[in-house]
């Protein structure tokens, strides 16, 4: 029976590949998660000011992102990356988040945690290595 090397070699690359993100994932300690907010009508803008105001300069988060949902007013996404969960949970006592937090109840009709995630890469993302 002939072996088919194109098979082969196909078969080696993509157990390769598997071992290459599989090493990338046990090696990553980041830690995101991305939010769904809904405030209370006409009230967006006024939550992107709390989150702008407090979300800058915390130690340990390498990303986040405030985004308006495209097809309801007041629905916003906030997809966050830390260098782990530990800075993120570490940033729910600066000054400046406790001091947002009363003011971001007030607009908020519903949080959502969405989904917890553990970032393996992204562009601006350290290696997770």
């Amino acid at each position: 029976m002939p072996i088919d090397r194109r098979k082969i070699l196909e078969s080696v690359g993509a157990v390769t590949l598997m071992s290459v993100l599989a090493d990338s994932q046990e090696g990553s300690n980041m830690w995101g998660m991305i939010a769904k907010i809904t405030v209370l009508p006409g009230k967006r803008d006024d939550m992107i000011g709390v989150l702008r105001g407090s979300a800058a300069h915390m130690p340990g988060c390498l990303s986040y992102i405030v985004a308006k949902d495209a097809a309801d007013e007041n629905v916003m996404w906030v997809t966050e990356v830390w260098d782990s969960m530990a800075s993120h949970d570490a940033s729910l006592s600066l000054p400046q988040v406790k001091e947002a937090i009363p003011r971001g109840k007030a607009v908020v009709a519903n949080f959502e945690k969405i989904a917890v995630t553990a970032p393996v890469w992204g562009v601006g993302l350290p290696s997770a290595h």
